[in-house]
């Protein structure tokens, strides 16, 4: 890498226009101390404003001519990076959902975390919601015995009862820059290297899981995921929280990205864990636990398609 990092952004659109234009104006002060080569907009057929506003900002637009996805997005934006030859010419690729903001010098110091030490392929930041709050984006391996305990304790108890938790909830972990299994996808630095190693995003998954398959593949072939707490970027997020249909989506996502890197005993009973705990949550009134529930008991109800 040379002295000052050089770095591209791939943005991922789909009617977006009501965060975008935060989130392109954010790029200049998120890249200092970074050179900033190119700014790519991969738009899965917005039906708002956001391809006028992505074009007034000087951004790359590339159509993708229906919604995709955001794997598909984001292979779209690199592939288009790879055609103008400015894939060449960067360090890193930045890889955003258009509802972040980043703050400054953030691309710059996860640039300097991919560079700090040998085999680090991607870098994540600390992500925060627009009052402040550090949302818990780490993430450990998915496992039967975290499923299960998640099902039971749910996500932030079974974090505190012997870390057994996917999702890491404790406070203190985000102080400290150290590596990770996965990570939120929403923003992340991925070196060159590591893109042309690793190839495409898996766009069967549509959106959710994605970037668990890529940083979990990324393992496999010897990179590591590291997370750099003074990289800050600002997240809305959280439309799964309360969408069904998303949900559902992120849940059976999980469900297949399990089966597709563990044996049939095991995916069974990762299977029936989460079954378990979108059956505690439905009971308990949930309606987005109610539309994940159903989609893992009827394989008919599971989206394969996103809205157009």
């Amino acid at each position: 890498m040379s002295e000052t990092p050089r770095i591209a952004v791939v943005v991922v659109t789909y009617n977006s226009a009501g965060v975008l234009a935060e989130c392109l104006r954010s790029l200049a002060a998120g890249a200092r101390g970074a050179d900033l080569v190119r700014v790519v907009v991969a738009d899965n057929a917005s039906r708002d404003e956001s391809v006028p506003l992505a074009e007034r900002a000087g951004a790359m637009v590339v159509p993708l001519g229906r919604n995709a996805g955001y794997a598909a997005g984001i292979n779209a934006g690199i592939a288009a990076l790879d055609r103008e030859g400015h894939l060449d010419r960067v360090d890193a690729v930045a890889i955003l959902n258009p509802d972040c903001r980043t703050r400054e010098g953030a691309l710059a110091r996860l640039a300097a975390a991919l560079h700090a030490a040998p085999g680090r392929g991607i870098a994540v930041p600390r992500l925060v919601s627009p009052d402040g709050h550090t949302h818990p984006s780490l993430r450990r391996a998915p496992t039967v015995r975290g499923a299960l305990a998640e099902a039971v304790l749910g996500g932030r108890l079974a974090d505190r009862v012997g870390r057994l938790g996917e999702v890491i909830t404790d406070p203190r972990r985000y102080r400290t820059p150290g590596a990770a299994a996965w990570a939120t996808g929403a923003a992340l630095l991925v070196s060159v290297a590591a893109v042309r190693d690793l190839g495409p995003w898996d766009e069967s998954f549509l959106l959710y899981s994605e970037e668990t398959e890529f940083a979990l593949r990324a393992a496999d072939r010897g990179w590591a995921l590291w997370y750099e707490p003074e990289a800050v970027v600002e997240h809305i997020g959280g439309e799964a929280n309360v969408n069904p249909v998303l949900a559902a989506l992120l849940t059976t996502n999980r469900v297949r990205l399990f089966r597709r890197r563990r044996g049939p005993v095991a995916s069974f009973a990762f299977y029936l864990a989460v079954v378990l705990g979108e059956a505690l949550r439905t009971l308990a009134g949930r309606r987005t636990a109610r539309a994940s529930l159903a989609a893992l008991l009827r394989p008919s109800r599971r989206m394969r398609v996103l809205p157009q």
